[in-house]
């Protein structure tokens, strides 16, 4: 028998719906009555960079990422412990499509996609993030106001996203947007300072929950 060295990569609950506070280890003592702060989701954090500069930028925000690749989750999630951030940061190996539905209504005051789909062929449609039924899923989670953010060095796949949103009922550009010339996250993902070092134009797309 192969052993998998992943065999114990970090699950979400098989059933019912997900209660995020509980996903998140306990707080240092010293940090025990102070308030929780908005959880913001990234979906497909990869290597995890981006979700662990911004637990480090900001000490009030909590991220939780979810990432298809087990391999990956695993060894984020714990470096994001040995950081001592596990009580305001969690990796899940999960597919944010299947999960996404079992996450409580208003749960999410921000959503990141970086990079995503990096896939060509017809075939392939069918595994893209970011469509129309996601949307719908994230209208149920983010609060009133909430954002997703969205950004790609791929000129065809930011104007295919923007369509996309600019379709859907539920959001809005935020001022001045869609599209921004750079974001406020403080965090970079690693693609994201690729593209920046070789001076690559990055498609910058962010939006607002329309729902009051």
């Amino acid at each position: 028998m192969v052993n998998d060295p992943y065999a114990h990569c970090p699950r979400l609950p098989e059933e019912g719906q997900i209660n995020l506070d509980e996903l998140f280890s306990d707080p240092p003592v010293d940090q025990v009555s102070a308030p929780k702060g908005p959880i913001e989701l990234e979906i497909g954090p990869g290597r995890g960079w981006f979700t662990i500069e911004r637990l480090e930028a900001e000490p009030q925000v909590r991220v939780i990422g979810l990432e298809i690749r087990r391999k990956w989750a695993t060894i984020v999630d714990e470096r994001v412990k040995e950081r001592g951030l596990g009580h305001r940061g969690r990796i899940f190996a999960e597919d944010a499509r299947l999960t996404l539905p079992r996450f409580p209504e208003n749960s999410l005051g921000r959503v990141y996609v970086h990079f995503p789909d990096p896939w060509w062929k017809k075939r392939h449609e069918k595994r893209l993030v970011l469509t129309s039924s996601l949307l719908d899923t994230l209208t149920r989670l983010l609060i009133p106001g909430g954002e997703l953010f969205v950004q790609t060095d791929v000129a065809e796949r930011g104007d295919q996203y923007q369509a996309v949103l600019d379709d859907h009922a539920a959001f809005e550009p935020v001022a001045g947007g869609p599209r921004i010339a750079d974001h406020e996250f403080i965090a970079r993902s690693p693609r994201e300072r690729k593209a920046i070092e070789y001076e690559l134009p990055i498609v910058r797309l962010l939006y607002r929950n329309k729902k009051s």
